[in-house]
């Protein structure tokens, strides 16, 4: 008797995320967009309460189809963050055995075939919007995200569960999820399927630092893309403060270096700190707002989801790296401000022993 192939079913959707400028104008990219763009509302679920939404629900706006030189065309849409972000969703459907699922996924876990298209068409859109674009940035910082939508596995025994799903193709899972073509190492296996998670006995999300696996439907698989999306962007703003305030400590240690010895170059040192001191509060504000751009404190799933999915793309550990360097700017604007307190107290001392002298000699003259 020959044994029937595994059906799978579902669909590619390749993220390709770019920060474009310091802030989009949403209402403006609304106006100019017109009927065309539609803003993202509710996406989440499962029963989740009304105010578990995003804070400035992104804009999205459908878009050509992309076709490649291989003669695929892909189809398109970009969403429109209000920091800045740009995410240009690829999505191409599958229908094929795991061997065929595994060549695809480590295909489009590459984005090199893409992205040039993907950077294109952001260009074209971004110049007919530029009124919503606040202060544009020359060179874009980009991530990329691989989301395998598994919609059904089709078996002759009858539809698998996420549990089910897991334990009979855990080692094909864990290669998709890193692109691999070759089976890996049972501990690298093991290391990648901790990070999976169900809501129901039907579903399952596995989340890597470039690809996921979401085996699920409709609307919890969409609420759970948008998770995925949303730590993604993190990522690409907290390495674009990483960067930023790796300049501005630069500078801070240039202006601290170049007064060292200079007593009257001191004066300047107010005027310096300030402007280092607003762009640190600048940042702080910034990232608390990406931070709470969506709250998941009263959806436990939810929130677990985006803690596992950060945690493997290394969020957090940006996040702790700007959050240092925004500590080192305290300090070293508190040293700024003790430098010029220092020369202020010097030279109103220098001033009075320079008038007690005046007096003195004035004193004498008279006598």
């Amino acid at each position: 008797m020959v044994q029937r192939a595994v059906i799978l079913r579902g669909c590619f959707r390749i993220l390709l995320l770019y920060d474009v400028a310091e802030a989009l104008d949403l209402d403006k990219l609304r106006e100019l967009l017109g009927p065309r763009g539609g803003t993202v509302k509710r996406v989440f679920p499962r029963g989740t309460p009304e105010y578990v939404r995003f804070e400035h629900a992104p804009i999205v706006e459908p878009a050509q189809a992309i076709d490649l030189g291989t003669g695929e065309r892909i189809l398109c849409s970009i969403k429109y963050y209000a920091f800045a972000v740009v995410v240009v969703q690829l999505e191409t459907p599958f229908e094929c055995d795991w061997e065929s699922l595994l060549r695809q996924a480590s295909r489009w876990t590459d984005t090199v075939n893409v992205e040039p298209y993907a950077r294109e068409l952001v260009r074209q859109h971004l110049e007919r919007l530029a009124p919503s674009v606040i202060r544009p940035v020359k060179d874009w910082l980009q991530e990329d995200y691989l989301v395998i939508n598994l919609e059904q596995v089709q078996r002759p025994e009858g539809p698998l569960s996420g549990t089910e799903l897991l334990a009979a193709h855990g080692q094909k899972i864990a290669q998709l999820v890193r692109g691999e073509l070759t089976p890996l190492a049972p501990g690298v296996t093991e290391e990648i399927l901790q990070s999976s998670i169900s809501y129901y006995a039907s579903d399952l999300v596995v989340a890597g630092a470039s690809a996921s696996l979401v085996y699920d439907r409709g609307e919890d698989a969409a609420a759970t893309n948008q998770v995925l999306e949303y730590a993604k962007m993190q990522l690409l703003e907290f390495r674009y403060y990483d960067g930023l305030m790796s300049q501005l400590l630069s500078d801070v240690y240039t202006a601290l270096e170049r007064r060292r010895n200079v007593l009257l170059s001191r004066w300047s040192v107010p005027r310096d700190a300030k402007r280092f001191n607003t762009i640190r509060l600048d940042v702080m504000d910034l990232t608390e707002r990406i931070d709470n751009a969506i709250k998941f404190v009263s959806d436990i799933y939810y929130a677990r989801l985006y803690r596992l999915a950060a945690t493997r793309m290394g969020v957090p550990d940006y996040r702790s790296l700007v959050d240092e360097k925004l500590r080192t700017v305290g300090e070293l604007y508190d040293v700024m401000v003790d430098q010029f307190n220092e020369a202020r107290s010097f030279i109103v001392e220098f001033a009075i022993a320079i008038l007690a002298l005046l007096d003195v000699i004035l004193l004498l003259r008279i006598k």
